[in-house]
């Protein structure tokens, strides 16, 4: 139903900008709507949610700047919500539905206020860009749309004084957003600010973040081949931490499901084992036969704990590493199971050694990842074992009961 139900709002989104046309918005288009959406799906897929959750939070994104092609960019959220209503009521969508794709998209309104997940997602997804490499990119097609908008021309200092007003109180809300853009954002302010201090312009950082080498013009235009290599090498360190970032938050939240679904086996066979015991004696005593299945029964429910428990139970190692690992670049002090042992005057030292070489630090960024797949793979196997454990004696407990109130129930 989700995936026929997005597919005929796209097709509506197309038709609408087709059929509605509006040169001026160089950056408020299809285009960036599209953009919306694929940041959304990005975002709503990572928290895995519900399908009625995730179907209201795409519905929104491609209706929350349909407003601007019907009316000024003022209160355009509100037409969008109401547009995305009228759509929604054609396609018989029930009410609760329709009311969180209007609450989602009213609450892209700047200054932007979420009051759950969804409305998180949508909000951070709006302006994903501004921690993006296109940042830059974009900010230009929004100036000149608003120039052609109001019919005034916006001069390059208020331009940047917007951007650093905005780059400045802006954080983005949901913690995958945070990770993934959060410095690259704090990037982009810098560029703004560097540039604003560079042209001498009011309200310029007190400290600016790169001094001008020796015999080199503060004011030249093209940056200089040394600077261009500099910021290339911030660009690819930037892509590299986001990506572990990214990783080991990923590869946290599987443990937490796998923790999550792990707990589930514990405390549904343990409820079962209870009432088991504390009812079908007596009805053995009756009748001998219920002895086999409830036997088969319990044993089920037991081998499944105890596949959950290992799956759950945790490894610490002996946490210590030596001087020699540390020089020799083995040691990873990014785990607590590998320094809870050590001293504070030995671990900080290990820390030391790893932060002055960026190769080490990498390296040892690497094994952490790895070594959390590990565990994963793990956990997610004993999980596995567990569920089928429950699955096929679950199944074949059920039938030998139904066996013996069928035939030897007297």
């Amino acid at each position: 139903m989700s995936h026929s139900l997005l597919s005929h709002i796209e097709t509506h989104i197309v038709k609408f900008f087709d059929q509605h046309p509006k040169p001026d918005l160089l950056y408020h288009n299809l285009k960036h709507t599209q953009e919306v959406v694929q940041a959304t799906e990005q975002m709503a897929k990572h928290y895995q949610l519900a399908e009625t959750d995730f179907l209201s939070v795409m519905a929104a994104a491609w209706f929350h700047d349909l407003g601007h092609l019907t009316g000024p960019p003022e209160e355009h959220e509100e037409r969008s919500a109401d547009l995305a209503a009228d759509y929604l009521k054609k396609e018989k969508q029930e009410s609760p539905f329709i009311k969180t794709v209007k609450h989602c998209i009213r609450a892209t309104k700047m200054p932007q206020s979420p009051r759950n997940l969804l409305e998180q997602i949508i909000c951070d997804a709006d302006l994903f860009h501004l921690g993006s490499d296109d940042y830059k990119t974009k900010q230009k097609l929004l100036r000149k749309e608003q120039e052609k908008l109001t019919g005034t021309d916006i001069s390059g200092s208020d331009w940047r004084q917007e951007n650093i007003a905005l780059l400045e109180t802006h954080r983005y809300f949901t913690d995958y957003a945070q990770t993934l853009l959060g410095q690259s954002q704090a990037e982009n302010l810098r560029h703004q600010k560097d540039k604003q201090a560079e042209k001498g312009e009011e309200g310029k950082p007190e400290q600016v973040a790169e001094p001008t080498p020796a015999g080199q013009s503060a004011t030249a235009e093209a940056p200089p081949i040394e600077d261009k290599k500099k910021n290339k090498d911030n660009k690819t360190e930037r892509g590299i931490e986001t990506m572990f970032r990214t990783t080991s938050t990923n590869h946290l939240r599987l443990s937490e499901i796998a923790d999550s679904k792990a707990n589930i086996m514990i405390s549904v066979n343990s409820i079962m084992v209870s009432v088991i015991v504390s009812i079908l004696p007596r009805r053995i005593e009756e009748n001998p036969s219920l002895m086999v299945p409830t036997a088969m029964f319990l044993t089920t429910a037991l081998l499944t704990i105890v596949f959950a428990i290992l799956a759950t139970r945790p490894n610490v190692t002996q946490g210590t590493f030596t001087h020699e690992d540390i020089e020799q670049k083995k040691g990873n002090l990014l785990f607590f199971g590998n320094f809870h042992s050590m001293s504070m005057d030995e671990y900080q030292w290990g820390i030391s050694e790893l932060m002055r070489d960026s190769s080490y630090l990498y390296a040892t960024m690497t094994r952490d990842i790895y070594y959390l797949g590990r565990v994963l793979a793990k956990k997610y196997k004993l999980l596995r074992i567990a569920y089928s454990v429950f699955m096929f004696g679950f199944v074949t407990s059920i039938m030998g009961f139904l066996i013996v109130f069928l035939f030897f129930t007297k």
